[in-house]
């Protein structure tokens, strides 16, 4: 199976761990990894003094995900984007986009009264136009 694996990320522990999912995945089936992160407005901070300054936006935290992953993932193809929009209707998006054959999503907020009021994983588990992995993100 040739494709793209398809991996959303916002900074947290958990979207780590789905993202190192993802990687192992996108090897072992012989496809790319492209890493989404969505975010609804832009914000951004900035850190340092003087001309030494950096400026990180939320919309960074794929390109630093997958710079992160990419050292860990030698021979795999990996690339990244911000989409605008909430983060399961961005992960769909980009799945349709690029064509890809499978979605990895971390199982965060799907314990407890997030499963009834829904998540990620459950939104793209049912509006997803392919297969999709729902990683356990949970450390117990």
């Amino acid at each position: 199976m040739s494709g793209v694996v398809v991996v959303g990320v916002d900074g947290s522990e958990s979207a780590k761990k789905a993202a190192e999912a993802a990687r192992d995945l996108a090897k072992s089936l012989g496809a790319s990894l492209h890493v989404v992160t969505a975010f609804e407005t832009e914000s951004a901070e900035t850190f340092g003094v003087g001309s030494d300054k950096v400026r990180i936006s939320n919309a960074d935290s794929a390109e630093i995900v997958a710079k992160a992953l990419g050292n860990a993932a030698q021979g795999l193809e990996i690339t990244h984007s911000a989409a605008r929009g909430k983060p399961a209707d961005a992960l769909i998006k980009e799945a349709m986009r690029l064509d890809a054959r499978l979605i990895v999503v971390g199982n965060r907020r799907m314990r407890g009264i997030g499963r009834l009021l829904g998540s990620v994983a459950n939104s793209v588990a049912h509006n997803a136009p392919c297969d999709v992995y729902i990683a356990n993100t949970y450390d117990d």
